[in-house]
């Protein structure tokens, strides 16, 4: 199987249809799962998912919640492009052991927890104290942004 990082194709056609708030006010919860090697998730991954999510001390199934770390915003990106964009908080499991390979980031306030992006760790990691660390909440930066 593969984990290819990408936001997810429905999760583009569900913005159109409002399905996801990101906030400010009284924002959905979105939360990033964990997952094998033998996952597979990419652009057609449509929802959160337990098949070949992790297992191990310290992690619960469905993974942590993450934390917005700015309201939506706008800006340029370093090509002077319009873009929209919002971002996380880091996020950790500690005293955690296990082995994972990427990550689901999902909705889960929403009924049939739609997927938002798949998250490719490159390779497997294997940690007693592992974490997410985000990319720089910028236009240019962000982990979910949006540009012409």
């Amino acid at each position: 199987m593969s984990i290819v990082q990408t936001a997810t194709a429905s999760f583009k056609v569900q913005l159109f249809q409002a399905v996801h708030n990101f906030g400010p006010t009284t924002p959905n919860t979105f939360k990033v799962a964990l997952y094998t090697a033998a996952a597979n998730l990419n652009s057609a991954t449509t929802a959160y998912t337990t098949s070949d999510e992790i297992t191990g001390t310290g992690y619960t199934a469905g993974g942590n919640t993450l934390v917005i770390s700015t309201s939506p915003t706008s800006g340029n990106n370093i090509s002077n492009i319009p873009t929209a964009y919002i971002s996380f908080n880091n996020t950790s499991w500690t005293n955690a052991t296990f082995t994972c390979r990427g990550a689901l980031i999902y909705n889960s306030t929403v009924s049939g927890n739609p997927s938002v992006a798949v998250l490719d760790f490159g390779s497997d990691k294997t940690s007693s104290n592992f974490t997410i660390t985000m990319p720089a909440n910028t236009a240019s930066a962000a982990l979910i942004r949006s540009s012409n």
